[in-house]
């Protein structure tokens, strides 16, 4: 496809935008403070936004309507329980990165359990994150690809080029504030789609519904059964073995339980002007992410709507499994989209990978910085050796990025992102067990950790390699994969508690380090 010059006119206007906001900040990267944190100064509405593009990225983008486009609504189940968590964020865990000056989950980390832990904590983020932003640009990549014909390398230039440039040189002020007007866009992509589909289909809206409710499309518990190749009834009850709702919400609660202390969201926690600021941003967020969530699932089934009265081979190969179902947003923008709004949906692409990229390579250079080149490599330094430090780590993060997606291309993605996901789950497994252990009891010390972390690090290969056929059967434990992170967090919680009575914390004040020892200092 050949884009025209009223869409191509739009991206140019996006990029400008990006680019002038990153110009407009660069001047302001006076300290490590103001290049990671925007000197504290944001107001909540402006986190909140950005809260959600982080959690927004290229595969939200493509894969929640290709997955409602193939299924049903069924995954939106695990979205129900991210207002929750994000209660618990602002009500509960806040207030731990508002008194003194901890500014990253780390921190936290090294005064509580110590810097052993702390430094794996960090270097698994920063390992995490690499992967993450050359995953998720490695897709855009491909998007735009697909829907201009440029060639692959050039795509990965341009939008992994725009976004490294106001990422390093804005620091966190360019951050927030593309972040902004990214998290706009994203979400005009997904009801330009479903307008233009109501738009194009005789009887309207009442008529798609209608052939989604009938098929099934719209249901929060049926998903393809493996068998039949059918939607079918999901159970209700607990197992570990198949997907059921109430495994689903589970799921959603660890998922999302997960994000609260990742680094991407206590960065922006600590950047509010003030505590009230900080939790309305986590209001924001929590209020809003499900309905954006929803639209783009909903997209997805009004696709298979339209496509329902119109047929299409193309579209019908996707729905059995001859091609991907993650083309179906590609293939709609590139055959069926008027002039000038296929220049918005892949603005409203770009914005929801591009967000993520930004936050994902900040929050790694200031770990870089803060978390493991002060403390542990170069220590007593000026701000200033910091911050060059700042700026040439978030270089780094951003070739590594390029790099990393160019790889995704030249080799097998499917074995690249298994690996990723592998290494996640291996070594990036138990976070969340480790914190509730910090935050909610008195017990365990870095002894304590590590044993944990290496039961759950033998456990999840365990159940890796026999979800591989690797195990013999009568040593089969028949889990489904889907659920190894919740498996990993309960157990490391479990094996640290037991540790500790083992291995007695050495930490005398445990002030403000949890729920049973805050001293009733205000917020700052």
């Amino acid at each position: 496809m050949s884009l025209s010059w009223i869409d191509i006119l739009v991206l140019v206007v996006y990029f400008a935008l990006t680019l002038g906001i990153g110009a407009w900040f660069s001047r302001k990267n006076t300290s490590t403070e103001e290049y990671f944190l925007g000197g504290r100064s944001f107001p909540g509405w402006a986190l909140g936004l950005s809260l959600v593009g982080t959690c927004m990225s290229s595969v939200t983008f493509l894969s929640h309507p290709a997955d409602a486009f193939k299924t049903s609504l069924i995954r939106l189940t695990i979205a129900f329980s991210f207002p929750l968590v994000a209660l618990f964020g602002a009500y509960v865990l806040l207030p731990f990165f508002r008194r003194g000056t901890i500014s990253s989950a780390y921190e936290y980390l090294a005064q509580r359990f110590g810097r052993s832990v702390s430094c794996y904590a960090a270097c698994i983020f920063f390992l995490i994150q690499i992967i993450r932003v050359s995953t998720i640009l490695y897709l855009i990549s491909l998007l735009i690809h697909t829907v201009t014909g440029m060639d692959f390398v050039t795509c990965l230039l341009v939008a992994g080029g725009v976004t490294a440039l106001y990422t390093v040189s804005g620091g966190f002020d360019a951050v927030i504030w593309t972040d902004v007007m990214q998290t706009l866009t994203l979400i005009s992509g997904s009801f330009i789609m479903i307008g233009l589909i109501i738009f194009k289909t005789d009887g309207g809206f009442a008529s798609l519904i209608q052939a989604a409710l009938d098929h099934g499309k719209l249901s929060l518990v049926k998903d393809i059964s493996a068998v039949t190749g059918q939607l079918e009834p999901i159970g209700g009850g607990f197992s570990l073995g198949e997907k059921t709702f109430a495994m689903l919400l589970i799921m959603g609660v660890v998922q999302f339980m997960n994000s609260q202390f990742d680094q991407t969201s206590i960065q922006r926690w600590c950047s509010a002007k003030s505590p009230k600021e900080a939790r309305k941003a986590i209001l924001v967020l929590a209020f809003s992410a499900v309905p954006i969530w929803a639209s783009f699932m909903f997209a997805g089934t009004m696709l298979w709507a339209y496509f329902y009265f119109n047929p299409d081979p193309a579209v019908s190969e996707m729905l059995s499994g001859v091609r991907k179902a993650e083309e179906i947003v590609p293939y709609f923008v590139v055959h069926y989209m008027p002039v000038g709004l296929s220049g918005l949906v892949i603005a409203g692409a770009l914005a929801a990978a591009m967000s993520s990229l930004s936050s994902s390579i900040n929050a790694a250079s200031m770990v870089w910085v803060n978390d493991i080149y002060k403390p542990y490599l170069v220590k007593l330094q000026s701000d200033k050796h910091y911050l060059k430090v700042g700026f040439l780590a978030s270089t780094v993060v951003s070739l590594l990025m390029l790099l990393g997606a160019w790889l995704f291309y030249k080799a097998d993605a499917k074995t690249l992102n298994d690996l990723g996901w592998i290494l996640s789950s291996v070594c990036g497994g138990g976070m969340v067990g480790i914190f509730f252990l910090g935050v909610f009891s008195r017990r365990g010390d870095y002894r304590a950790i590590w044993t944990a972390l290496l039961v759950n690090a033998l456990v999840t290969s365990y159940i890796l390699l026999d979800s591989r056929g690797v195990v013999p059967g009568p040593l089969s434990l028949s889990i489904d994969l889907y659920y190894a992170a919740l498996i990993g967090n309960v157990l490391t919680f479990i094996i640290a508690w037991l540790s500790s009575f083992v291995f007695k914390s050495r930490v005398e004040d445990l002030t403000n380090l949890t729920v049973w020892d805050q001293d009733g200092c205000p917020l700052v």
